[in-house]
């Protein structure tokens, strides 16, 4: 043995909105699609992926930064209503779990 562990490295992504780095299973991924930024939570969609926790503040600053058409490489504002919906129901069920504890 040469005394390494074999830990596998996580991998880690950064949020477009606080810009705070984390593991990547803790983020979501989003693409562009024909002018939407939606939500990929299982991470298979194509193309370029820009990462944002699941909370509505990150993706609010990452709005109000302009960070997703920055991120995915694409001209001009993105719609993100697809995006802030989805973190809404996630976060409400969520909270319908951690009350029911």
């Amino acid at each position: 043995m040469s005394g390494r562990t074999r830990t596998r490295a996580c991998p880690e992504r950064t949020c477009v909105g606080c810009r705070e780095r984390a593991v990547k299973s803790e983020l979501l991924r989003t693409v562009a699609v024909e002018g939407h930024c939606t939500p990929d939570p299982r991470g298979t969609l194509p193309g370029r992926g820009a990462y944002v926790h699941p909370v509505p503040v990150c993706v609010d600053q990452a709005v109000r930064r302009k960070a997703f058409p920055r991120a995915l490489r694409v001209p001009g504002p993105l719609d993100v209503k697809a995006l802030r919906h989805y973190v809404e129901q996630a976060e409400g069920c969520s909270k319908v779990a951690e009350s029911s504890m």
